[in-house]
């Protein structure tokens, strides 16, 4: 994607205006530094110039310590200056990361499924992480080097006219130059920028699937290919450093012709007589001086190579918009919640079979339905839909009476629970696990959930009680007592509608009998699908829907068709579901 100026601009105005007074101190500060790097020369060539006519030693030693006092107080200045550049960097570069996440947290699920984990920390991290120096120095530097530019052409016209227009077209031709041949390594800075996010994406995809790699004896391929993605990532860096290098041996050449340009000037007007000794040094200081903002930027035109790739790709991804948008935000009502899909069809992408083809069912609050059929039936894809992780396809799925587009997510989200089989639990404490950090809840809430739910044994077993300290994805935890805290979790949102993916089938017996009892205390009152993979789990609901191919192949009353020896349930039940679902 093309980074223009506009993107640039928008992205300092809105993360470094909140800064501006800070900015404005820098601009002061910046002002006082190039002041007084142009009068120190001065000083230098007065003291040279009375040394050389051996005027009285207190003379040169005033002369002295102007030069030294100057010294320190441009030094304190740059200090000072690094300091605030730096907190304004930092700052606006971690207001751009929050930024980047709470956008990528609101993006649809299509988005996330087309980038892997370690393409977005390349992004959340990589890019945003080379946009520092863009934020912090690059303004100071940028006007600084502007400024001291003008300042010392100004000092050169008013020793000698010729030596400014000399030094003047100097400076033209090498930012000239310099600027020419900037666009040489941008291409090449976004191939490699391109190329770190694939092999990020490609080290996180294989250390997740490290078990199944080695299980199945994959090893030497993962090798090979990693051995491919790195020397493509190689072999990218060195052409974009290639490239970057030419302007830097550019630069030196340049700086190298205007040392020369410049004693030549002084040498030829000190020999003219019109300049002294003092001034042929001053002159050649002025030249150094010249130099330098050129010099720097050229470092920042290397450092913004550097960036475009990160600043065109973080206004690609803000440029994002998810479908799924919030509603006008239609109530709902308390207590347990009627579910409504009415001639619901879905499909993920253009071209695919139609998971769900007009699948119409109506669920009573408070009632229970037992969800089966065959992997791939569009079970999971129902639950999705009820979360608005997707919009259907064609048709309406509603909730009370209330179509799901016109619902705020937020109160859709906090009305509907889910506990699957797989807990996402953080590395904090219980508290923050159960509470999902919402300081809000108290802790007396939390004792009622434990024990409303069953779990006071469990809880009192805990080391620290809510500060007991959980590792990264439950380190330390078995899978019964994550699946108790997934249980606490949803039960303090009081959700109207609960989703249940059979959060029981892989534990033990005696923890299966704690979980279950923890369900059975968090169905009590609300409507339920629970989604089954064993017949044992739908013997406590009130109804049963059978799917296959996207279409509702029976549904009816639990005891009902039970009893019906014709069908499909009862024929489950007499033959084993994992048997007929083969």
């Amino acid at each position: 994607m093309k980074t223009s100026l506009s993107h640039y601009i928008g992205l300092l105005g809105r993360y470094l205006g909140p800064h501006r007074t800070k900015a404005a101190a820098l601009l002061v500060l910046l002002l006082a530094g190039i002041g007084l790097q142009l009068a120190n020369p001065q000083v230098v060539r007065g003291f040279i110039d009375a040394a050389q006519a051996q005027a009285d030693p207190r003379q040169l030693a005033l002369a002295a310590l102007a030069y030294l006092a100057i010294g320190l107080a441009f030094q304190a200045i740059s200090l000072v200056t690094t300091y605030l550049s730096n907190d304004v960097g930092w700052l606006a570069t971690n207001e751009l990361r929050f930024d980047l996440m709470r956008h990528c947290l609101y993006l649809d699920m299509p988005f996330h499924k087309t980038h892997t984990p370690g393409q977005m920390i390349e992004r959340l991290d990589g890019d945003v992480l080379s946009l520092a120096n863009f934020f912090s120095q690059f303004l100071v530097r940028l006007l600084g080097s502007a400024l001291m530019l003008i300042g010392v052409l100004v000092a050169l016209y008013l020793e000698d006219w010729r030596v400014g227009l000399g030094l003047t077209l100097y400076a033209i031709v090498s930012l000239l130059l310099l600027a020419k041949v900037r666009a040489y390594a941008v291409s090449a800075s976004a191939e490699e920028r391109e190329s770190s996010a694939q092999l990020f994406g490609f080290i996180e995809e294989r250390l997740t699937g490290l078990d199944d790699i080695r299980a199945n004896g994959a090893g030497a391929y993962a090798m090979r290919r990693f051995h491919q993605v790195v020397r493509d990532f190689t072999q990218r860096t060195i052409n974009a450093q290639t490239r970057r290098s030419v302007i830097w041996m550019l630069s030196m050449g340049l700086f190298g012709a205007g040392r020369v340009l410049a004693l030549v000037l002084g040498a030829a007007l000190y020999l003219s007589g019109a300049f002294t000794i003092g001034t042929v040094y001053l002159i050649s200081y002025y030249m150094m001086m010249l130099f330098r903002p050129i010099e720097q930027l050229t470092q920042q035109l290397q450092d913004l190579q550097r960036a475009i790739a990160g600043i065109g790709r973080v206004h690609e991804l803000m440029q994002l918009r998810p479908e799924i948008v919030d509603g006008e935000g239609a109530p709902l009502p308390a207590g347990p919640l009627a579910l409504d899909f009415e001639d619901v069809s879905f499909i993920y992408e253009d071209g695919e079979e139609p998971v769900l083809e007009e699948l119409t069912f109506r669920l009573e609050p408070g009632r229970k339905l037992g969800l089966l059929g065959r992997t791939g039936c569009g079970k999971t894809t129902l639950s999705r839909l009820l979360f608005r992780l997707y919009d259907p396809t064609a048709g309406r799925v509603r909730l009370a009476g209330e179509d799901l587009t016109d619902l705020k997510l937020a109160e859709l989200r906090a009305r509907v629970g889910i506990v699957t089989q797989e807990v996402q639990l953080f590395e904090a404490t219980v508290r923050e696990n159960l509470t999902l950090f919402d300081d809000s809840i108290d802790d007396e809430r939390l004792h009622h959930i434990i024990a409303e739910l069953g779990l006071t044994e469990w809880y009192v077993a805990l080391p620290d009680g809510l500060d007991t300290k959980l590792g990264a994805g439950g380190k330390g935890l078995s899978a019964g007592e994550s699946q108790l805290l997934a249980l606490a979790r949803v039960f303090l949102r009081d959700p109207g509608l609960i989703i249940m993916d059979e959060p029981s089938s892989r534990l033990d017996p005696a923890t299966e009998g704690l979980i279950e009892r923890g369900i059975e205390r968090l169905l009590r009152g609300r409507t339920a699908v629970i989604i089954a993979h064993r017949l044992a789990t739908v013997q406590r609901v009130d109804e049963i829907m059978i799917m296959e191919n996207g279409r509702v192949l029976e549904r009816g009353e639990r005891a009902a068709l039970a009893a019906n020896p014709a069908s499909r349930f009862s024929y489950l039940l007499r033959t084993g579901m994992e048997e007929s679902f083969a």
